[in-house]
């Protein structure tokens, strides 16, 4: 009897459940799409020197551009960092009366593919080293991916769009961390701000080191940040198995972070010009998120 009871109250609060439930709780269209990212396009393109294919993802303020062109903010790791970052700039469009900021243009480079990373083509593109001369190397390709930025991306952004060739920033976390600060080094007249995350200076037994200039250019002062997650070194034991923590344990972050940014402080030209930020309770994994938050802040403050 009590088997009974239980199963008619069972059978009533279905029953009564699916009447409360609202008109628009139903599948109307008998089916599931896309997500579809709101304002933003993307296309597959291919470097005419290297060969190798990229997938571009751009996203278009709402606002009107003005006369000098939007500020544009380049995004490494373009399948997964392009949606937070093109969320940011629509939050920075829908706050422009108040703050006075102009919202970016913001272009995710990324590859073809479904997945967040492609771990093969970003080691291959973001690090440093010998391997720049040979298009088929699987690491130290960071000149030529460079010189495909400059050379051809850029200018296939600014054809589509008005663009501020003055306001732009570049973002990329671990490896693309390295590949940001190499740009700075190498060619700091590419970008007016560099936001490095968790930048993987540990490559190559500190290779990046070797490229630090004794001084600027003569009026060349591009803006830097660079941040790291304060648990990168020491990430919570339940959060990595032990052989990965060993790994960590062995490509020191915070200390290298640190050092470089006194390393910068030290440059004739760059003082006041490099920001650094440990983000609490923040590991490898996550510290991508409160850094372009902060990074994405850092560049549209910029004069």
């Amino acid at each position: 009897m009590r088997a009974r009871l239980n199963k008619t109250m069972l059978l009533c609060g279905l029953v009564l459940g699916a009447t409360m439930l609202p008109a628009n709780a139903t599948e109307t269209n008998r089916g599931w799409s896309k997500v579809v990212l709101p304002a933003a396009q993307q296309t597959d393109v291919r470097a005419s020197v290297a060969g190798h294919r990229y997938r571009l993802f751009v996203s278009v303020p709402a606002t009107a551009a003005p006369a000098e062109g939007y500020p544009v903010l380049y995004v490494l790791d373009g399948n997964a960092a392009f949606p937070v970052a093109a969320f940011l700039a629509r939050s920075a469009a829908n706050r422009s009366e108040v703050t006075g900021h102009t919202a970016p243009l913001v272009v995710g480079i990324g590859y073809p593919g479904n997945e967040d990373f492609d771990v093969a083509a970003r080691r291959r593109d973001y690090t440093i080293g010998a391997g720049d001369s040979n298009p088929l190397t699987s690491e130290g390709g960071a000149d030529r991916f460079l010189d495909f930025i400059q050379n051809e991306l850029k200018p296939l952004v600014a054809t589509r769009y008005p663009v501020d060739h003055k306001r732009q920033a570049l973002f990329g976390h671990s490896f693309g961390g390295l590949f940001v600060l190499h740009a700075l080094l190498t060619q700091p007249t590419s970008f007016s701000t560099f936001i490095a995350s968790s930048p993987s200076i540990w490559w190559q037994n500190k290779q990046l080191l070797s490229e630090l200039p004794a001084s600027m250019p003569p009026g060349v002062s591009p803006r830097v940040q660079i941040s790291v997650g304060a648990r990168e070194d020491d990430p919570p034991p339940d959060s990595y198995p032990p052989d990965l923590r060993a790994l960590i344990a062995s490509r020191s972050m915070i200390p290298e972070a640190r050092n470089m940014v006194g390393q910068f402080q030290n440059i004739s030209g760059w003082t006041g010009q490099v920001i650094y930020h440990e983000l609490a309770q923040e590991d490898h994994g996550t510290a991508w998120l409160p850094a372009m938050t902060r990074g994405m802040q850092f560049f549209l403050a910029q004069p």
